[in-house]
């Protein structure tokens, strides 16, 4: 867990109803800024605050375990859900890659037509 003080200098909202959220820090430590440039691009969990976060609090916060540890895709994951789902109820299906050509494709068609035109 890295523990940063930073200010919010910026919030962008994106056209995804996603919101782009910029932080500024002071000068980090080597060690601080490799465990920062390590986490580029990845998925994490930001938890912000503006006084000083309470020993119990922290190990609230280090005690929150989430399936990201695993170190699988997202599509992997849905993958292996998708596999456990065709195991309980195939739905007619005779395989899986049948089962999951066919709820993939169900699933690229909903967020398709939630695209604006």
């Amino acid at each position: 867990m890295i523990i940063l003080p930073a200010q919010i200098e910026g919030l962008t909202s994106r056209k995804d109803k996603t919101i782009k959220v910029t932080f500024g820090t002071q000068e980090l430590s080597p060690n601080d800024a490799a465990q920062i440039f390590q986490l580029n691009q990845k998925f994490c969990y930001i938890a912000i605050k503006e006084e000083t976060f309470q020993p119990d609090e922290l190990d609230n916060i280090d005690s929150i375990k989430t399936d990201l540890e695993t170190n699988k895709t997202p599509s992997q994951r849905l993958r292996g859900i998708l596999y456990i789902s065709y195991q309980q109820d195939s739905e007619g299906y005779k395989d899986f890659m049948t089962y999951y050509i066919g709820k993939m494709d169900k699933l690229c068609e909903h967020f398709k037509s939630k695209l604006d035109k």
